[in-house]
């Protein structure tokens, strides 16, 4: 591990190095003054920059990949969460070195070096509108790392917000990026997902239970039904084996209601499960047992106690 660091080091590290060394250089050997000496120095401090910013992506993505290599299969959402934290890490300390190169290239000006008793005076009443101009930004930033260290959403959490369907594909410090089953892409701001709620089908693990509903006429065989899904559940690989059932739930004049529960180990099985059951119980009715499927009646229905065909009460004739 420590060759791949060293390597990853030397890869990312190499162009911002010679761009600073060779700034040094110019700047020990020739001496330059005025405009050309500041330009420099200020080549200096956006390469350093630079330069530790690569550093610190070099040592984060090493330590997260022989931290993931190193986990067991059934830890997968201990990875994402450390996946997570680490990547708002990440866009953290990038922000802070930013935010502190630019403070020191403009401190590198004498008019601004000038100023900055003025600046820190007033730094109270400019933190204050601020605060109140970008209340939504800093809600969101404070949201992403709440939902960072807070273990609520991770990257790859498989979520349903605002009645879509998807996986969490990317969480920034301000917004978070589901991908929908059709690939599309829905951009949130973090700060939904502490303040709505939303359904999180990965919290706790990823297996899931789901439910594949028939409506079917009154004489449907349940019994060779039910026996119908264990066969099918057996030959099906998405089926993790933990639970299956068949039950009668529900009635209508026309027809019954039949559920059959299944289970898999995650919601894309899940759904391909769904589908396969749904399509194979409904084959088999067809081929074995087609005056089990939904109709409607068109026929007279059969005349009941005291009735003749027809509907019409029948009376018997009294004594003349």
């Amino acid at each position: 591990m420590e060759t791949s660091l060293r390597t990853l080091l030397l890869r990312r590290c190499l162009p911002p190095s010679l761009v600073l060394l060779c700034a040094v250089g110019l700047k020990a050997y020739l001496r330059p003054a005025d405009w050309w000496g500041r330009a420099l120095i200020l080549v200096v401090i956006g390469t350093a920059a630079w330069l530790l910013v690569r550093i610190a992506d070099a040592v984060i993505d090493t330590w997260y990949a022989r931290y993931a290599a190193a986990a067991a299969p059934e830890q997968d959402a201990r990875v994402r969460r450390v996946r997570t934290q680490v990547t708002l890490i990440h866009r953290v300390v990038t922000a802070v070195v930013v935010v502190v190169t630019v403070a020191a290239m403009l401190l590198t000006f004498p008019a601004m070096r000038a100023v900055g008793a003025s600046v820190l005076a007033s730094a109270g009443v400019l933190g204050i509108v601020a605060g109140i101009a970008a209340q939504s930004t800093l809600g969101n930033l404070f949201a992403g790392l709440q939902i960072a260290f807070g273990d609520t959403v991770r990257i790859g959490d498989t979520v349903v917000v605002d009645k879509e369907w998807g996986q969490v594909e990317e969480i920034t410090l301000t917004f978070l990026v589901v991908r929908t089953w059709d690939e599309r892409r829905i951009t949130m701001p973090v700060s939904y997902f502490t303040s709505k709620p939303y359904e999180n089908w990965s919290r706790g693990g990823a297996e899931l239970t789901g439910t594949v509903f028939l409506h079917l006429d009154h004489r449907a065989p349940v019994r060779l039904l039910r026996e119908r899904l264990e066969l099918i559940l057996a030959e099906l690989p998405e089926w993790d084996g933990r639970s299956s059932g068949l039950l009668v739930t529900d009635t209508t004049p026309h027809t019954v209601q039949v559920r059959a529960v299944v289970t898999a180990k995650d919601s894309d099985d899940l759904w391909t499960l769904r589908c396969a059951v749904r399509e194979r119980l409904i084959a088999w009715l067809v081929a074995e047992h087609p005056y089990a499927l939904p109709r409607i009646a068109t026929a007279p229905a059969a005349p009941g106690p005291g009735e003749v065909p027809g509907g019409i009460p029948y009376e018997a004739p009294g004594p003349e």
